[in-house]
């Protein structure tokens, strides 16, 4: 540390300034417009990365950690498993992992057009232009486009079941188009629809359940209308039960069925070796008082979140009761919600009231696994996904894949609007921001008119990966939506026929949150790396001998 004082060397009124040090030695400071165009370059380092993946062409990524092989194109899962260590670019991995838990899909949009935003911003920060402005210009072009895609959205509330079935088919169908599954997607896109459509008020993504088993082919996958697990644990005896129920009545525990003996290392001193047996026979009584209650309550599959022992294996069998020990909690959830049982972690109040029923139950055999399968189940609030597919990452993606396109249908029926996808409501939204900017007065004129320019990213992207000319497509939308009126508002990229079509008549529909999200985000991520003029960057604890004396570092320390 350098000190100075009023005996330093030339004292009197010319003396020299003695330096300041505020940081501990070794700490990284860089600010200014160096620092923020670098912090720029790192977040179009990151979306690089993930920009080939966007649209129904997009290519995949195969991500190689812990020894484990991922191949995704879902943008959020690919920045979940980069491990990006720029703080800066870390709030792109924030965004898609947001606009993940908000909207389910879109999440490969908003890290691109966030990119974009920045790069659009870069000129004028470069220029000199303060950033401040530019934010307030950005946040105002984004509060524009927001209000405008609210207006232009298209209803759907006000249909008849079956029309809004197709709706959402359509909706799950888009999400689809950009999968490893897109193929496979007039399959699964009623097979997802229906899940949603089969849940309660609340649409509980926990009701859904999707079980993958390796073996066979995509189209052997299935919808089961209640709730199938993978056999549990089962000890010797088991074999003998039955398989197969109709109308069983169904007792959910969370007791544990075995025959312990005394915990604590309990002492016990007796007069009499006679008393011995009948501590032994204690045991078993509290054991057979457990098995005959739940048997007097009529049920005949006992489920338990606990273990079943060979005992109780062997009594129930011997009654003719299916029984599964060590349940998973979230099987046992849906199980309780679909057949009306509640769950008891005691045996003493079996009332007929915490006993459920389904239509029927069956152990049935999937590929090389054996399943409990419970169907008709009477509040039938949810459904199970059964996953075919031949390689274990196949399978991992089409549950990534689902699961986007689960949470698109629930996001279409909760908020009933939807927009046209495939890059034409960006193109629409581009259009109206340009003839806006051209009514302003000022800087303001110019960076609203880089944010317009800056969400004909997705367009572009899409026909870049489609490997189609993109400035020839782009040319052509930017003709159908200038001239087009109401007709040429909803022309997107046509990526079958390598042109322009209009894409609402194309079905390829997205729910109005998916886009809402995505701008706002994107705008947000922008605005804060925007806003950002100096990074310090404090060295790690082992680096500085782990304690305060551990910035001296001479000869000797080393």
């Amino acid at each position: 540390m350098m000190m100075g004082g009023p005996g330093g060397a030339g004292g009197g009124a010319g003396m020299m300034q003695p330096s300041i040090i505020l940081l501990k030695e070794g700490t990284d400071t860089s600010q200014g417009k160096a620092q923020l165009i670098s912090n720029m370059n790192a977040c179009a380092a990151v979306a690089d990365i993930v920009r080939s993946t966007l649209g129904p062409r997009g290519m995949d990524k195969l991500i190689h950690k812990d020894g484990k092989v991922i191949i995704s194109n879902d943008g959020a899962t690919i920045m979940k498993n980069l491990e990006i260590v720029h703080p800066a670019a870390l709030t792109l991995v924030d965004i898609a992992r947001s606009q993940d838990s908000e909207a389910g899909d879109g999440t490969t949009s908003v890290v691109v057009l966030a990119n974009e935003f920045m790069k659009e911003a870069k000129p004028f920060v470069e220029e000199g232009v303060h950033p401040q402005v530019i934010i307030k210009s950005y946040r105002q072009a984004s509060r524009l486009a927001i209000e405008k895609l609210k207006e232009w959205a298209i209803d759907i509330s006000g249909k008849n079941e079956a029309e809004k079935r197709e709706l959402l088919i359509r909706c799950a169908a888009t999400s689809l188009n950009s999968k490893l599954i897109s193929h496979q997607k007039g399959f699964f896109a009623p097979i997802i629809v229906d899940a949603v459509l089969s849940l309660d008020e609340d649409l509980s993504l926990d009701m859904i359940g999707i079980k993958k088993v390796p073996g066979g082919t995509l189209e052997d996958s299935m919808l089961i209308k209640g709730v199938a697990f993978k056999k549990t644990f089962s000890y010797a005896g088991f074999e003998q039960q039955p398989k197969k129920f109709a109308d069983p009545k169904i007792c959910l525990l969370n007791v544990e069925l075995e025959l312990k003996s005394e915990k604590e290392n309990a002492e016990i001193r007796l007069d009499d070796p006679a008393q011995y047996q009948s501590i032994v026979d204690a045991e078993w009584s509290i054991i057979y008082e457990k098995l005959d209650k739940i048997t007097a309550t009529g049920a005949k599959v006992i489920l338990s979140r606990l273990a079943i022992g060979d005992l109780a294996t062997q009594y129930f069998a011997d009654r003719g009761i299916f029984c599964a020990g060590r349940v998973a909690d979230d099987d046992m959830r849906r199980v309780a919600k679909a057949c009306g049982a509640a769950v008891q972690t005691s045996i003493h109040n079996l009332t007929p009231d915490v006993v459920g029923s389904c239509k029927s139950f069956e152990e049935r055999q999937v590929g090389d696994e054996r399943f409990n399968i419970f169907e008709g189940c009477p509040k039938n609030m949810t459904t199970t996904i059964l996953l075919r597919g031949g390689a274990e990452q196949f399978i991992a993606e089409t549950e990534r894949s689902i699961h986007d396109a689960v949470m698109i249908v629930r996001r279409a029926l909760k908020t009933a609007k939807i927009v046209p996808g495939g890059g034409a409501i960006e193109m629409e939204l581009s259009k109206y921001l340009r003839q806006h900017a051209r009514q302003i007065y000022g800087k303001s004129q110019l960076i609203i008119n880089s944010f317009a320019k800056a969400l004909e990213i997705i367009p572009r992207q899409l026909s870049d990966n489609a490997g189609f000319d993109s400035t020839d497509i782009l040319n052509r939308l930017r003709q159908k939506h200038a001239t087009g009126g109401e007709a040429g508002r909803w022309f997107g990229v046509d990526v079958d026929n390598e042109g322009v079509c209009d894409c609402y008549e194309a079905f390829v529909w997205e729910p109005l949150i998916v886009k809402l999200s995505a701008i706002g985000a994107a705008c947000e991520a922008a605005c804060l790396v925007l806003s950002v003029d100096e990074t310090i960057t404090n060295p790690q604890a082992e680096q500085q001998g782990g304690g305060p004396g551990g910035q001296m570092r001479g000869p000797m320390g080393r």
